[in-house]
């Protein structure tokens, strides 16, 4: 592959995370309204968010075997149509109004989520891969990026009364225009599972592969680290602006405002990550990303002031913003059959992510928001503990550095990055 396709690859994948970012934040600036035109409390609100879950299980559970099966490509194409489709339908029973046809909107909404972006994940750790710099940090960045601007245009939207279902149609038209231009430039056949390319019986390299990856306990701890730290991400995506609508007193347009702050804040350190973890290192990041989470949330959850929480959800931001991409690179680099260590922890990722959040709404139903998150704290505080997991350049197998054995054990290895001081790849987001 040439210098320029990587790099107009590069730029295709940075577009298709941004799509979905964009398509989130404008569901979530929204959800006070959503919830107002359907007349649902905040218990009812997570059964609504049910079909978010189901949906992200769905295409969670398929997309490690179709990327295996049939490449990141097709596995991008078709989650990034149904975030599209998922965004149109959550428009229409916004509008009708039904909660049964935003849920299932939502439901394909989370398919599109869990499937297409585990592929993009891949595809990205490919890049990485091949280009010996780090990629994914900025890869999330986009994300964020995409709900900043999204939440920008949500909170403008909201603030200007435009009904929901005019603002996510111009969204998923605006999304539709993103893939058609970037899936050019994303190659075929990324991620193909050598085992299904062999001619013959047996079980082939990647299948002996799976066990060993589930068994492997660093590559578990990095996995409970996505866990603690996409749930943090995917609670404020689902759930800040009405935590402070209901918590903290505010009205819907601020609310959006708080989120489009804490956007910002994952957006700033995704963008800046690369600098940190080439100066400190996975593990110090990822440990000082989990300190600055529990810390605005705290404050969020403790601190009667609105003015004091809003302020502390930039430190929440900035906390969550690391965690996944780190994570995911540290995966990588881990051990063989990249493909089957970077699916694995980012289906554990956006099971947190994605599957998480609702079960907060029935917590929340009984003792209220601000309660309910309590457990994203406890998972973000432990992350803390275990943060020196992310460091995966302690040894390898046979003993070696790992930065030395990525270049030379295993063409599935990702090539050392050049953005730390002993050339060590840092991580997402």
């Amino acid at each position: 592959m040439t210098d320029r396709a990587v790099h107009r690859r590069r730029r295709a994948l940075f577009l298709l995370f941004f799509l979905p970012g964009i398509a989130m934040s404008s569901w979530v600036t929204r959800t006070p309204d959503v919830r107002d035109q359907l007349g649902l409390s905040t218990g009812q609100m997570g059964l609504v968010l049910f079909g978010l879950s189901l949906g992200s299980m769905i295409g969670i559970l398929c997309s490690g075997r179709f990327v295996s099966r049939f490449g990141t490509r097709p596995v991008i194409a078709l989650g990034t149509a149904l975030i599209i489709a998922g965004t149109v339908v959550i428009g229409v029973g916004s509008a009708v109004p039904s909660a049964a046809l935003v849920s299932a909107g939502l439901c394909l909404f989370g398919a599109g989520m869990g499937g297409g972006e585990v592929a993009i994940n891949v595809d990205g750790a490919d890049v990485e891969r091949i280009t010996g710099t780090t990629v994914l940090p900025t890869l999330h960045g986009c994300f964020s990026l995409g709900t900043v601007i999204g939440g920008a245009a949500g909170m403008a939207a909201t603030a200007a009364a435009v009904p929901v279902h005019w603002h996510l149609t111009v969204v998923a038209l605006v999304a539709t225009g993103i893939l058609v231009h970037a899936l050019r430039a994303v190659p075929a056949g990324t991620g193909i599972s050598a085992a299904l390319s062999m001619p013959g019986p047996g079980p082939g390299p990647a299948r002996r592969s799976k066990p060993q990856v589930w068994k492997d306990r660093k590559l578990l701890l990095i996995g409970a680290i996505v866990l603690a730290m996409a749930l943090a991400e995917g609670a404020a995506n689902d759930w800040l602006p009405l935590l402070m609508v209901d918590g903290h007193g505010l009205d819907a347009a601020t609310g959006s405002l708080v989120y489009v702050g804490f956007a910002a804040a994952m957006t700033l350190g995704r963008f800046s990550g690369s600098f940190f973890l080439g100066r400190f290192g996975r593990a110090a990041v990822v440990r000082a990303s989990a300190v600055s989470g529990a810390a605005g949330l705290l404050l969020v959850i403790f601190s009667d002031n609105a003015g004091v929480a809003a302020t502390a959800v930039l430190f929440w931001g900035l906390g969550a913003s690391l965690g996944f991409p780190v994570a995911l690179s540290a995966a990588g680099d881990s051990g063989p059959d990249q493909t089957a260590r970077v699916s694995l922890v980012a289906i554990i990722g956006y099971v947190a992510f994605l599957v998480g959040p609702p079960a907060l709404g029935f917590l929340g139903d009984h003792y209220g928001l601000r309660s309910a998150m309590v457990a994203v704290l406890v998972f973000v505080a432990s992350a803390i503990l275990i943060a020196r997991a992310a460091d995966t350049h302690d040894r390898t197998t046979d003993g070696t550095r790992d930065g030395t054995a990525a270049a030379v054990d295993t063409p599935q290895r990702r090539q050392p990055s050049t953005d730390s001081a002993e050339h060590q790849q840092g991580d997402r987001s």
